[in-house]
């Protein structure tokens, strides 16, 4: 989940593409109520929506580059829906049964510690992924690969997950025989987005700690 506009300053911020970011919270909510509903038929909308919602992502920062409208505060408040949604569908994933609580209590105290880490560059007019200097922090945060292949392990995750929610009810034999394997490889998926989170947030952290350190700023000055 994760976006690309970081660079420029504009001062717009009712541009276009933070209206697509904001339409992407707005239709969280309509997941959840769907989620929620206890309507098994209805829930089959629960994967695609789910993945519309992620795929989201990526346009609003398409129309931000097209449309020349990055800026810092596109930038952050992408990445805040970005925290939002993920957090949201691990603590339902987790209040449903269907992951382990430790799950989203992991990826709360990451995104906490990261997102307050980030706020200093933010105070200072960085943007998130300008911070990384490092050429693994480079890579493993702020390269366009990581940060596309992470996208993509989280919502099929979240989409594999919410896929069968229903199918104990509307096909319980075939959930009898095969609900083992897709619950499976459910835990997989999300232990995988568990590590590639840990992965992610680790070097955002060392390189805070060490650019803070007493005696850190005259070293490199």
């Amino acid at each position: 989940m994760f976006d690309d506009r970081t660079k420029t300053h504009s001062k717009d911020d009712r541009a276009m593409a933070n209206w697509v970011t904001f339409g992407r919270f707005l239709l969280l909510f309509v997941l959840l109520g769907i989620i929620y509903s206890g309507v098994p038929t209805l829930q089959l909308v629960n994967a695609p929506l789910t993945v519309l919602i992620i795929a989201l992502d990526g346009v609003d920062g398409w129309v931000a580059r097209k449309f020349n409208e990055e800026s810092l505060f596109g930038a952050t408040f992408d990445i805040a829906i970005d925290r939002i949604v993920e957090t949201v569908l691990w603590v339902v994933l987790a209040h449903l049964g269907f992951i382990g609580v430790w799950i989203p209590l992991l990826f709360i105290i990451r995104g906490n510690l990261v997102d307050a880490i980030r706020s200093k560059g933010a105070a200072s007019g960085t943007a998130a992924f300008d911070m990384m200097q490092s050429p693994i922090g480079r890579f493993l945060v702020a390269g366009r690969f990581m940060r596309g292949f992470y996208a993509v392990l989280k919502a099929v995750a979240f989409a594999w997950i919410l896929f069968w929610q229903p199918f104990p009810f509307l096909a319980p034999e075939f959930w009898a025989d095969y609900g083992w394997f897709c619950v499976g490889v459910g835990l997989v998926l999300a232990w995988a987005s568990a590590a590639i989170c840990i992965a992610r947030g680790l070097p955002v952290i060392i390189e805070f700690c060490v650019n803070e350190r007493p005696g850190a700023a005259a070293g490199n000055s």
